[in-house]
């Protein structure tokens, strides 16, 4: 069998929050991030799904949310997605924990990894997830959005995530399959449960580490938790030869699904942690102009029909709006730029 063509990184996030309207404060107005998807859980319509990404939703930057009010507190150990890692330009660290201090963020002393500065933090539900300083070359693909924060200091998509494993070697080889790369390993600062964290690399430039960790830590889905990641594999082609690949592994994946905005397999990898592959295409733009992205509740397919009854049982929610002065101010700095 062929080998598939190397995934390019990490698509999408998605995790489980607690109270939608705390969430969307949070990931839109502290972190700086644009709603660009206003949606509901297609496996479970009473639930919103919201999209957090770039300015345009460029794959490697979106990080998803089931707001699952009912659920309880979850707990992160074996057989899961334990750090969600968002890459930001260097020198941005300080503005990013005096903007902590502002808005009352649980954070941490900054760790090195990999010779990189790493600042960890939680959400308000208790996930964890860091930001990692590194040089943002001029031809990235990715879109700052300057709504809350300023451009030189905005979270440009995911750097890594880190899985806790119980044996990290099955899960190794298959990241090797799906066509990333070991690129190092080490005793890292700040580390739990503390032991060797080894590096994989992606081809692409967001979204291009994995980080495998060993621990017999038990874990709890709940809020503050990781649902599953999403890996890059571009077209419909390359997605069913990423899935045969898989398949031969032993692993279960499912037939294709389409989930409106992109096609996606799932599919648990052998220590239980979720893993999708999800297709670029049709994307976040299909089916709203891109300056409206997030700007209505969008219902995929045959949902649209049931809109009055899924509307009715949604808890109202009020996108966070930049305040008119800061909009003002920037517009003169756009202005001045001119």
């Amino acid at each position: 069998m062929a080998d598939p063509n190397p995934t390019p990184g990490i698509h999408h996030v998605t995790c489980i929050a607690g109270d939608p309207q705390r969430n969307l404060d949070f990931w839109v107005e502290t972190l700086g991030l644009r709603l660009v998807k206003r949606s509901i859980n297609q496996d479970d319509p009473g639930t919103y799904h919201f999209f957090f990404a770039d300015a345009e939703g460029t794959p490697g930057t979106s990080m998803t949310f089931f707001p699952w009010e009912e659920m309880s507190q979850g707990k992160v150990g074996s057989g899961q997605v334990s750090r969600v890692a968002f890459r930001v330009p260097e020198g941005s660290l300080d503005f990013w924990e005096a903007r902590f201090e502002d808005y009352g963020v649980d954070y941490d002393d900054r760790v090195t990894r990999f010779g990189e500065t790493v600042l960890p933090f939680r959400d308000p539900d208790g996930l964890p997830v860091e930001l990692v300083a590194v040089e943002i070359p001029e031809d990235d693909p990715t879109v700052p959005w300057t709504a809350f924060v300023p451009e030189e200091h905005a979270i440009r998509g995911f750097h890594s995530v880190t899985l806790w494993l119980t044996d990290p070697q099955p899960t190794q080889k298959l990241l090797r399959t799906m066509g990333l790369e070991e690129v190092g390993t080490e005793q890292a600062e700040g580390d739990t449960p503390g032991d060797r964290r080894t590096r994989f690399a992606a081809a692409g430039e967001v979204g291009q580490y994995v980080d495998t960790l060993p621990t017999v830590e038990a874990s709890r889905q709940g809020h503050g938790t990781v649902h599953h990641v999403a890996f890059q594999t571009p077209t419909d082609d390359e997605q069913a030869e990423m899935r045969t690949a898989v398949r031969s592994m032993g692993l279960r994946p499912t037939q294709q699904i389409d989930r409106h905005w992109f096609r996606s397999v799932y599919f648990r990898e052998f220590d239980g942690v979720l893993f999708e592959l999800a297709t670029k295409e049709p994307g976040y733009d299909s089916d709203e102009p891109l300056d409206d992205l997030g700007g209505r509740l969008v219902l995929p397919g045959e949902f649209e029909d049931r809109r009055e009854q899924i509307e009715a049982g949604l808890p109202e929610i009020t996108i966070p709006q930049p305040d008119s002065a800061d909009a003002d101010a920037e517009d003169e700095v756009n202005a001045a730029d001119d």
